[in-house]
């Protein structure tokens, strides 16, 4: 089962077979290694060093999107989840079309950019080839569900004067569609894709690497020489491992897929049933992409649309992702308190001290990102440059266990890299042209006015309602697709209504990601049960079981700023403890434990308690009043739960 649009394998087993034919596996390798050797030669500016400073940016997304596309043709059946010895002819000759096009206009976009007005035929030919090729690639890599609010867009600026009001669309033609769509710098090729390919592929590179240095391994034995002689340590060790990892991974998808190899049949012996395992460890990986400091590199594309220092970004992700993982810890300990589960066995605990003796070189690539992007101000690909360039020189000699970084391994990260963001290639590709439409049409002020008087009326309402789009687009897509897909339609109206700029860009984000752990397309959960041997649809309720915070906090944090940094100290770490306190007390609910196994009584007085410490104080005038009762009512359930019950009569 190919795990959605998420960031496939390294042989993309999952969905398509590889052609077999040799000459096309060695194409299809030369094409991913140029995918990333094409993003890290643009990290480093080498074109300028090489005195190529008047390139185009967009000459080398051009190339970029040639082969990417060309990928896809080469690798992915017409059919979705089909199987097929080799490309057949049609689909090479696609490729090699595609290939063309991306050529063709790298060398042409300095003439066509400046003078398309002469030239309006040959910038016809290179959109009728590269916009429908790249469309369809979309389809075949995501599926039906994007590939239709592509068209939606599409038709809307071909026909949007049909529309009365605010909502009438100054429509173009098919050919200037075609001619825009094709070669503007704020469609297609426009900062979507920029940032996609000079900023995402070199953080997943990073992961490559990471993970072929042994870093896996590394964070699963840290947790464990952690959290291994504590109740339910096996579930902690994941919880732990999957944040710390998933941070960087980009997918939470690749994250379930390295880190649950091990910490699922960890979870088990240890006593988790299967469907709880798998939960876990989803709920921790999605967790990894709204973690600091990186955040599936999220972070950093959050930099870029709002234009603010990423420093910002992180200091304002911290207490929501605190409070996500608090809740799943206690959870995780609570369900092991309630059924029975232990402390892993001390002979497959790790010595913290060992642990750090062999591994601590895969900690230097994140103190060298971190000196990078706030001592020295460099930008992001460029942090994300020298980390790999400081975790290769040192993991080139030093290994962890048995994992060695080879001459070899570093060109295999490369073409796996490649390999991983194809997708997000095309994805970003696709919001560049929505994005463009948006633009062109008139559609993001008429949209952005329907959603703001909808909101006028009531703010939870387009709350909700977006909520429920960014679940829905969020489907089947990778993090840094979900984002720049959401962060154009979703976080625009909330801001025109007063929400804070990052608020909302947050908001947005938590509920894209949400669609990774929510029915019916929790690729996430589907991908644990996969592993675990649960059920798909019973693993993926359980997960939103244990992740409940993440559909709450947004709300929050949107009411009230301080949940993001932002206010007086005082102000904050008055919000931030009480949500903590609220966070524990309605986890406890949903797992009937705290002190002691809950009788529903206390359980529902605990629960409504807890709901009361979440909000922040100074939400409202009465939410002060609000959390002194719920801590009241929180001291009253805990000392209902600890009282003996009387025995029924008889």
């Amino acid at each position: 089962m190919r795990p959605g649009g998420d960031a496939p394998s390294s042989d993309d087993s999952a969905g398509a077979v590889l052609a077999d034919a040799p000459a096309t596996r060695y194409i299809c390798a030369f094409l991913a290694a140029l995918i990333s050797a094409l993003a890290v030669a643009w990290a480093a500016d080498l074109p300028r060093l090489a005195g190529l400073s008047s390139l185009y940016t967009e000459q080398m997304i051009a190339v970029v999107l040639g082969a990417a596309n060309a990928l896809i043709f080469l690798r992915r059946p017409f059919r979705r989840g089909g199987a097929r010895p080799s490309a057949p002819l049609a689909d090479r000759a696609i490729a090699l079309a595609c290939l063309a096009a991306g050529l063709w206009l790298a060398i042409r976009f300095p003439v066509l950019t400046e003078d398309a007005f002469y030239h309006p035929d040959e910038v016809l030919v290179i959109g009728l080839v590269l916009v429908p090729l790249t469309v369809e690639a979309l389809r075949r890599a995501t599926g039906l569900s994007l590939l239709l609010v592509v068209a939606v867009f599409i038709l809307y600026g071909l026909y949007g004067d049909i529309f009365d009001g605010k909502l009438q669309a100054r429509t173009m033609t098919a050919a200037e569609m075609v001619r825009y769509v094709g070669l503007d710098s704020t469609a297609m090729l426009g900062r979507p894709i920029v940032i996609g390919v000079t900023i995402v592929t070199v953080f997943v590179l990073l992961g490559r690497l990471l993970l072929l240095s042994g870093g896996s391994d590394f964070f699963t034995d840290i947790a464990a020489a952690l959290m291994g002689r504590s109740r339910g340590g096996s579930a902690k060790i994941a919880v732990t491992a999957s944040a710390m990892f998933g941070s960087i991974s980009g997918s939470a998808v690749s994250n379930v897929a390295s880190t649950g190899v091990i910490t699922i049949p960890l979870m088990q012996r240890g006593g988790y049933s299967a469907r709880a395992a798998g939960a876990i460890e989803a709920v921790a990986s999605t967790g990894g992409q709204l973690t600091p400091p990186i955040m599936g590199a999220a972070a950093f594309l959050m930099a870029e649309f709002l234009q603010m220092p990423y420093q910002d970004i992180v200091l304002a992700a911290i207490i929501p992702a605190l409070l996500f993982y608090v809740a799943l810890f206690v959870h995780t300990d609570l369900e092991a308190a309630r059924t029975g589960v232990t402390a892993l066995d001390p002979d497959r605990i790790p010595a913290a001290r060992k642990v750090l003796a062999g591994g601590w070189f895969l900690i230097v690539p994140f103190a060298v990102l971190i000196v990078v992007l706030f001592s020295l101000n460099q930008p992001a690909e460029t942090a994300a440059l020298a980390a790999c360039a400081s975790l290769a020189a040192i993991a080139l000699f030093v290994g962890y266990g048995a994992r060695r970084l080879t001459p070899v391994a570093v060109l295999t990260a490369l073409r796996d890299t490649g390999y991983a963001v194809v997708d997000i290639i095309v994805i970003t590709a696709a919001a560049g042209i929505i994005i463009g439409i948006l633009d062109r049409s008139g559609l993001s002020f008429g949209l952005g006015f329907v959603l703001v008087q909808f909101g006028e009326n009531s703010l939870f309402l387009l709350l909700l309602l977006t909520a429920g789009v960014s679940i829905l687009l969020g489907m089947g897509m990778p993090t840094t697709g979900v984002y720049f897909l959401l962060a154009a339609l979703a976080a625009p109206p909330l801001i025109k209504l007063g929400v804070e700029p990052i608020a909302a860009h947050l908001y947005v984000l938590y509920f894209g990601m949400l669609s990774m752990i929510t029915p019916p397309v929790a690729i996430a959960a589907f991908t644990a049960a996969n592993i675990s041997g649960a059920g798909p649809m019973a693993t993926a309720v359980s997960a939103v079981r244990f992740g409940w915070p993440a559909y709450v906090v947004p709300f929050l944090f949107v009411l009230s700023p301080t949940l993001l940094m932002q206010g007086g100290a005082l102000e904050i770490l008055l919000a931030a403890a009480t949500a903590v306190l609220g966070v524990a007390a309605v986890t406890a609910a949903l797992a009937g434990y705290a002190l002691k196994p809950l009788h529903p009584a206390a359980r529902i007085l605990i629960g409504v308690a807890g709901l009361g410490l979440l909000l922040p104080p100074e939400a409202f005038a009465e939410a002060a009043w609000i959390n002194l009762a719920g801590g009241a009512m929180l001291a009253a359930g805990l000392l209902l739960s600890i009282l003996p019950r009387q025995a029924d009569p008889g």
